[in-house]
């Protein structure tokens, strides 16, 4: 049996999310489908994050047991001919480490938001960014998307149905910059709970509006309470960029790992 480590990446469009679904298809159950036609083997295929309905991939890391002998470059080659037509793509295959595991394995995961902020139809991008046609001050959003980094409780900022044993999580980074029409909002984090970047996107569209100041994100973030949240963005601008797998810092080792369901 061999384990190997995949780097997939995927435009969410199609799929009800990462994991398996039985109402639906997801990027989950293509690759397990493309291993079983490759293999006969009825394996699983387990992500750094799974990822909700819509959501797209640029790097995510998975792995995958495998008895049938192949060769890193072989096996990438096949799990692409047979995802065909299907939007993912195996960008990188290779042999792991018997213990290294895609999701309990990972120290920090980083995500992207795209917001297109003009009035003009999305063309090319429709689907895979959020267009806003109000006027939006990245800068604002930005100086008060720093009140959101560090420790917190981010119950206000968790979906009803996440299930994460804590709302305790260490937010490392939230960037809002803007490129042109575009607005980019990154962050990084350990883990995040179930719905926790696009309720922060949210949040932010309203202060860059000048509808919400950066007291009021601070009063919703204080607030721990789903009720406070101004809006949750849709999950077409949202991207999954990579996974870390640097050792831990002793202070983040205890952190629950959480959901990390976007």
């Amino acid at each position: 049996m061999t384990r190997f480590r995949l780097t997939v990446e995927f435009d969410g469009r199609p799929f009800m999310g990462w994991q398996f679904q039985e109402h639906g298809p997801s990027v989950q159950g293509a690759l397990e489908e493309a291993v079983y036609k490759i293999t006969g083997e009825e394996a699983q295929v387990i992500a750094a994050g799974r990822t909700d309905a819509g959501v797209h991939a640029l790097a995510m890391t998975a792995h995958v047991d495998i008895e049938k002998p192949f060769t890193p470059f072989k096996l990438r080659e096949a799990l692409n001919a047979r995802l065909r037509p299907d939007p993912v793509a195996v960008l990188e295959c290779e042999i792991a480490e018997p213990d290294f595991h895609a999701r309990f394995s990972a120290t920090k995961r980083s995500y992207r938001y795209r917001i297109i902020n003009r009035r003009a139809p999305l063309t090319f991008d429709k689907g895979l960014a959020w267009q806003v046609a109000v006027p939006l001050d990245h800068e604002a959003m930005h100086a008060a998307a720093q009140i959101l980094v560090g420790k917190h409780d981010f119950t206000t900022f968790r979906s009803v149905h996440c299930q994460s044993a804590s709302p305790l999580k260490t937010l490392d980074k939230l960037i809002v910059s803007r490129w042109g029409d575009e607005i980019i909002v990154e962050t990084e984090a350990r883990s995040f709970l179930h719905h926790q970047v696009r309720s922060m996107v949210g949040c932010l569209k309203l202060v860059g509006e000048g509808k919400w100041t950066a007291r009021d994100l601070e009063k919703a973030l204080h607030a721990c309470d789903r009720a406070a949240l101004g809006f949750n963005a849709p999950p077409d601008g949202l991207y999954f960029v990579a996974a870390g797998y640097e050792p831990l810092p002793a202070a983040a080792a205890d952190e629950p790992l959480g959901e990390d369901d976007e």
